[in-house]
């Protein structure tokens, strides 16, 4: 049985490498993970004032990721923190009373062009996500943190990085065994 993952991807550029990692990802785990990536473009902003009557891209947007097994975060580091179309994203996922993620089993995987591949978007992220309105179980100490991933990448977008690879080799595999231990 294949683990259905829905992969919020945390960026809005038709160019992010957290969607190309994720479709690597899709590609190299379909034996195990069914990935599907889920975009945050056309969430609307949140607003209490809509919040009992949600405008369609964030009703759509939280069916999509409810109808899996497991959540995975895909986030770029935009100045030190998650970039605010995600924060907003999860913002959505927090309200309505359904609590979309909670108790879902899930991992985060990030990258950026910088050195240090989102570690700090991670930290804060891992800190919104402990909302008890949210609260996905989420893998620990399998952080993946792709630092100067434009020079892992080959021109279409895959990863090319042996060492970058096998490690996330090892988080999945990791990651399914926490599924099956989770969901027992």
């Amino acid at each position: 049985m294949t683990i259905k993952v829905k992969a919020i991807i945390g960026s809005t550029s038709s160019t992010s490498n957290n969607l190309k990692l994720v479709n690597f990802m899709k590609k190299r785990y379909a034996n195990k993970l069914d990935i599907t990536p889920v975009l945050i473009n056309d969430v609307e902003m949140f607003s209490i004032d809509i919040e009992n009557n949600p405008p369609a891209g964030a009703t759509a947007f939280k069916s999509d990721v409810k109808d899996s097994d497991a959540v995975l975060f895909a986030v770029p580091e935009y100045n030190y923190s998650i970039p605010g179309a995600l924060k907003n994203a999860i913002d959505w996922l927090s309200r309505g009373g359904d609590y979309t993620i909670k108790d879902k089993p899930g991992f985060i995987v990030g990258s950026s062009m910088g050195v240090l591949g989102s570690v700090r978007a991670q930290i804060h992220l891992r800190e919104i996500l402990s909302n008890p309105a949210l609260a996905p179980v989420l893998l620990s100490g399998n952080e993946v943190y792709i630092g100067a991933v434009h020079t892992k990448l080959n021109e279409a977008g895959e990863l090319i990085d042996e060492s970058t690879i096998a490690f996330l080799d090892t988080v999945v595999d990791n990651f399914i065994a926490f599924y099956d231990k989770h969901t027992k």
